[in-house]
């Protein structure tokens, strides 16, 4: 499967993960990261908080590109009504990780598509489900330094996967971006498109 576009995309987040996701639909891309502050006003479902920080980040790549598509993402992790960002330190993310022990929690990404006429957002959810973690398993992973740049505490693509018992959504969403809802919705906004093979 070949895809085509005459669209300029550039992916507006400095995640190798979202890199290397958006790099399954195998189109030409740039990444210009979007350096802005993560916070919004007012409250929000966790949802509306993903879309809108998402949507921030596409802001000053648009205004500095206005001939490309810019696909902004946030990922958020939710245990019941608690928000778990990116843990400052060691001992936040021991905090998070023993929170998250035996317990299901919510990983939510929002996803934004803008500029060249196009203004789309949405918010993919994924439950993810802990086995009860010891102290020595908490403590081993934080000390491999792999909980301190990731929402929640964990990554689940590296070694932090081996806490988790099962999934109920899109892996990917956890990983970072819901690339197969993005995908429909590239294909449904016609910015992508299947290349016709010629038959032999």
């Amino acid at each position: 499967m070949k895809l085509i576009t005459d669209q300029s995309f550039i992916l507006a987040s400095e995640s190798p993960r979202r890199k290397e996701l958006f790099s399954m639909l195998g189109i030409p891309f740039e990444v210009q990261p979007a350096r802005i502050l993560e916070t919004v006003e007012g409250e929000l479902t966790s949802e509306e908080l993903a879309i809108s920080i998402a949507y921030k980040k596409t802001v000053p790549i648009v205004q500095s590109n206005p001939n490309a598509i810019v696909i902004g993402a946030d990922t958020t992790v939710h245990l019941s009504d608690e928000l778990l960002g990116k843990p400052e330190n060691k001992e936040q993310a021991r905090k998070y990780l023993k929170r998250l022990s035996g317990q299901t929690h919510t990983v939510v990404t929002g996803v934004s598509v803008q500029g060249c006429g196009t203004n789309i957002s949405f918010a993919e959810s994924t439950q993810v489900k802990f086995y009860e973690l010891s102290d020595e398993q908490i403590d081993a992973y934080v000390a491999t330094g792999d909980s301190l740049d990731k929402a929640g505490a964990y990554g689940i693509q590296t070694m932090g996967g081996l806490f988790v018992e099962k999934i109920d959504g899109d892996y990917n969403n956890v990983v970072g971006l819901p690339i197969s809802r993005l995908f429909q919705m590239l294909l449904m906004l016609e910015v992508i498109a299947f290349k016709k093979e010629l038959s032999e």
